[in-house]
């Protein structure tokens, strides 16, 4: 098990290779990342506490990343969203971010600005 800690981006996504290289990057950044293939493992890795920000994958089989920002929120975490599409539409993006997502950016994701949301998004739990 990983040690979690404020500073730790959570990446959800279904693609392996996009888990891979997200990891690779931001630990390249100096950031702890824990990775999920699905939505449900991150909610039954993450069922008491769950700390630092999530870095969300809008469209997952199964549960969406929306539906689990929706679920997140529900139950009364707050922690700083910041999804990531590969099909992007103006009422997904105004839906996103209604539900609390910090911004939701298109893949290919420029790497600088990844970071810096990303960032922005720690340093907001600090």
């Amino acid at each position: 098990m990983e040690q979690r800690t404020p500073s730790t981006v959570h990446v959800v996504d279904d693609d392996d290779a996009v888990r891979d290289s997200m990891r690779i990057l931001l630990e390249s950044h100096g950031m702890t990342v824990c990775d999920y293939a699905c939505a449900p493992d991150f909610l039954a890795a993450n069922e008491t506490a769950i700390e630092g920000c999530l870095l969300l994958d809008l469209h997952m089989p199964g549960m969406t990343g929306l539906e689990l920002l929706e679920i997140l929120r529900k139950r009364g975490y707050h922690l700083p969203v910041v999804m990531i599409t590969g099909r992007s539409d103006s009422q997904l993006r105004e839906r996103a971010l209604r539900a609390g997502a910090v911004t939701l950016l298109d893949k290919p994701v420029d790497e600088d600005v990844l970071i810096r949301s990303l960032s922005g998004a720690l340093q907001a739990t600090q």
